[in-house]
């Protein structure tokens, strides 16, 4: 059983919009927050989204008020909006989910904006 799988990357044009999904498999038990990160080639990772299952959010600085994540608890799945897109949000997004003991990550789903 894959531990999270992605979906929703694609190419869109700037301005444009798309919404990844991260579906955590139900044998992963107690999680406490998911995120997405995002890496561009020749760059860091760095952390996009965060939500906990409580509900509390946090935002890349650049991304705030384009970008808007979600999750539904009962189907173990985080959401990630993205709204008025831009080229430097080209990049690998990956799907994060921590446990108390572990972290689990997706495999990736590419992201590209065309100017």
């Amino acid at each position: 059983q894959v531990p999270l799988v992605e979906s929703g990357g694609g190419l869109v044009q700037a301005g444009g919009s798309l919404r990844l999904s991260c579906a955590a498999a139900g044998s992963i038990f107690s999680i406490n927050a998911m995120a997405w990160y995002r890496q561009a080639p020749g760059k860091q990772r760095e952390l996009v989204a965060a939500i906990t299952s409580g509900g509390s959010m946090n935002y890349l600085e650049s991304v705030k008020g384009r970008f808007t994540i979600s999750r539904d608890n009962a189907k173990n799945t985080v959401y990630l909006q993205m709204n008025s897109l831009k080229p430097e949000d080209t990049a690998v997004y990956y799907c994060n989910a921590r446990t108390p003991k572990i972290a689990y990550w997706g495999q990736g789903t590419q992201v590209t904006v065309s100017s």
